[in-house]
C-alpha cells in the first residue's frame, strides 16, 4: 500500500507489439538497452513497435520513462566496444525520460556517496545532465548490482508521487523528481557525473501542491 494507486504490469520487449498505456498515469521502467554498431543516427534505426511507442510517450509526455543508464562506465550515449545504446540516444531531450545511474550506497551529508564503478554517468551533454538521477544500489547487502536495479527505484518513486498527487501529469512527476534531487549527499558533486543528483523521495513528496 505504499503506492496504492499503482498496478504493476510487465511486457516482453521482444513480442513485436507497441506498449499500451493504462488509464491514468503511467510509468515505464526500461532495464535494458538497444545496442548496435556505433556511428548511425537515431533516425536510421528501424525501431520495433515497443521502442517506437516508448520513445513517442517520452516525447509527448504521456508516461514517465525511467531508463537504466547502462553499466559500461561511459557517458550516456557513449561508445563501448564499438557499440552504442541507441535507445539512450533516442530518449535524450525527451521531456519525461529520466536516465538513472547507480551509486554504490545511499548518500547522506555525513557519508557522501560515489557513483558505482560500473555505472554510466551523465557526461557533458546538458540535455542528459538535466534528466539524469542517481540512486543507491547496495549490492553488498542484496547481491544485486547494475543500473537495471537503479531504474526501478525511480519508477517506484514516480508511482508513489502519482499516488499522492493524483492530478499530476507525467511531466509534473518527472520535473518533481528532477528538481528535488540532492547534491549535498554526493562526493565531489559534478553534473557531468551525477546529473541532477541523488533522487530524494521525501523531498519530492514534500510540496503541498505539485508544480
Amino acid at each position: 500500500m505504499i503506492a496504492p494507486a499503482a498496478t504493476i504490469r510487465s511486457k516482453d520487449f521482444s513480442t513485436g507489439s507497441a506498449v499500451s498505456l493504462a488509464p491514468g498515469r503511467n510509468v515505464l521502467n526500461l532495464s535494458y538497452g538497444m545496442y548496435a554498431t556505433a556511428g548511425y543516427s537515431v533516425n536510421q534505426i528501424g525501431w520495433a513497435p515497443e521502442e517506437r511507442s516508448i520513445i513517442s510517450y517520452a516525447t509527448t509526455g504521456s508516461a514517465v520513462v525511467s531508463k537504466a543508464a547502462g553499466n559500461d562506465s561511459v557517458a550516456v550515449g557513449g561508445v563501448t566496444g564499438g557499440q552504442q545504446d541507441y535507445l539512450d540516444l533516442a530518449l535524450i531531450g525527451k521531456q519525461t525520460a529520466i536516465f538513472v545511474g547507480a551509486l554504490s550506497t545511499n548518500g547522506t551529508t555525513a557519508n557522501k556517496a560515489q557513483l558505482a564503478w560500473y555505472s554510466n554517468y551523465a557526461g557533458s551533454n546538458t540535455l542528459v545532465q538535466s534528466h539524469f538521477l542517481v540512486v543507491g544500489v547496495e549490492g553488498n547487502k542484496t547481491g544485486l548490482y547494475g543500473t537495471s536495479f537503479a531504474a526501478p527505484i525511480i519508477s517506484g518513486y514516480a508511482a508513489i508521487i502519482g499516488s499522492k498527487f493524483t492530478s499530476a501529469t507525467p511531466v509534473q512527476i518527472t520535473n518533481d523528481l528532477l528538481n528535488t534531487a540532492r547534491t549535498d549527499t554526493l562526493a565531489n558533486y559534478n553534473p557531468a557525473v551525477y546529473g541532477k543528483g541523488e533522487a530524494s523521495l521525501s523531498r519530492a513528496l514534500a510540496p503541498v501542491v505539485i508544480h
